[in-house]
């Protein structure tokens, strides 16, 4: 793997469904900035949260603003096997572009892997309207489960480390899930 040596641990930044549903062992969790980027649901999704006739959205970071999320360390022994399951789930479709980036900690900065949005690629959903994308995340469901689940589950783990995303939290509200 680039940028990483084979002997360190690596740090991971989550900040949609890898909060909540990272599928692999982690060594530390720590709440984390990425700065230059921000928490978007620009993505469709034809899959894992929606149908080709029915697209659901994911969330890509976008340019622009800060992201709250949390960052992950993996074992250096771990880290191959992380690595592959990490690269079959988010870079099937070549909507993320893979970045080391610095993962603004409390304790520390970290130079965390991070995905980025790809906005060359297909499933870019730019400039949808709200109708549109309220849409979306009410009716599609994926093999992964419903878009709704997908962007309530998130809104929750993000208010459970103490992450207030208000975008994400008014479109709970909006789709009638009032943050608990």
């Amino acid at each position: 793997m680039v940028g990483w040596n084979g002997a360190d641990d690596l740090w991971v930044f989550a900040y949609g469904s890898l909060i909540w549903h990272p599928g692999f062992a982690w060594r530390e969790r720590r709440l984390a900035t990425v700065r230059g980027y921000h928490r978007s649901l620009c993505l469709w999704s034809h899959d894992h949260r929606g149908s080709p006739d029915n697209p659901g959205l994911v969330f890509g970071l976008d340019r622009g603003g800060c992201c709250r999320g949390v960052a992950f360390q993996i074992a250096a022994c771990d880290v191959p096997a992380v690595f592959e399951a990490l690269w079959r789930r988010e870079m099937v479709t070549g909507a993320y572009t893979p970045r080391w980036l610095a993962c603004h900690t409390e304790q520390a900065p970290v130079r965390g892997l991070v995905f980025l949005l790809n906005r060359a690629c297909q499933e870019y959903a730019a400039d949808l309207s709200d109708d549109r994308l309220l849409a979306s995340v009410r009716n599609a469901v994926g093999h992964s489960g419903p878009c709704l689940d997908y962007v309530v589950e998130t809104e929750k783990a993000l208010r459970a480390h103490g992450i207030d995303d208000w975008r994400l939290g008014e479109l709970v509200r909006r789709l009638g899930m009032q943050p608990c």
